[in-house]
């Protein structure tokens, strides 16, 4: 399902500086993901923009995961002496 999701992100080089943005639109995945984060719903992002769809929200988190799903964090040690 998840690449089903994922062909709704596209990039165009002459939108966003090439930022994926959701089908074609003017509409960076990082704003929807900065919207929810903030703790903004999904219900309140398709108000605001009344051509985006739900499948739309949730490419936005497929694309999110798809991008950190490898990405490894080394603690950094810190001593109490220090």
């Amino acid at each position: 399902m998840n690449n089903d999701l994922l062909q709704r992100i596209t990039i165009d080089s002459r939108i966003f500086g090439g930022k994926p943005i959701i089908r074609g639109r003017r509409l960076a995945v990082e704003h929807v993901l900065g919207m929810l984060a903030a703790g903004d719903d999904t219900d309140t992002l398709l108000e605001g923009y009344p051509w985006l769809e739900r499948e739309d929200v949730l490419a936005c988190l497929a694309y999110a995961h798809r991008v950190v799903e490898h990405e490894r964090v080394e603690p950094l040690m810190v001593h109490a002496n220090a």
